[in-house]
């Protein structure tokens, strides 16, 4: 049974920082790109950062570089992302996922607002 359960979003300020979570259980978590992937009211899903199996190699949608850092633990499954910088436009339902993307998840809220 494929689990992807994400954490960490919430309220903060424009300029604040929060760390999300996954916890991925049910499959080979080591052998899979992961990536983290956002949705705003009446806007597409995005993919705003990806890494690859190992955690060699990142990357990051251009609006969010040098702000998001993606990061994984294989010996956990766990994924995260560091949100540091936030602005009013980073506010979406957050969720991570295989790349490509398999199953959603409930997602976790992340509201930037003063």
């Amino acid at each position: 049974q494929v689990q992807l359960v994400e954490s960490g979003g919430g309220l903060v300020q424009p300029g604040g920082s929060l760390r999300l979570s996954c916890a991925a259980s049910g499959f080979g978590f080591r052998f899979y790109a992961m990536g983290w992937y956002r949705q705003a009211p009446g806007k597409q899903r995005e993919k705003v950062a990806r890494i690859t199996n190992d955690g060699g190699s990142t990357n990051y949608l251009d609006s969010v570089k040098g702000r998001f850092t993606i990061s994984r633990d294989n010996a956990k499954n766990m994924v995260y992302l560091q949100m540091d910088s936030l602005k009013p436009e980073d506010t979406a339902v957050y969720y991570c996922n295989i790349d490509p993307p398999q199953y959603w998840g409930q997602g976790t809220q992340v509201t930037v607002s003063s």
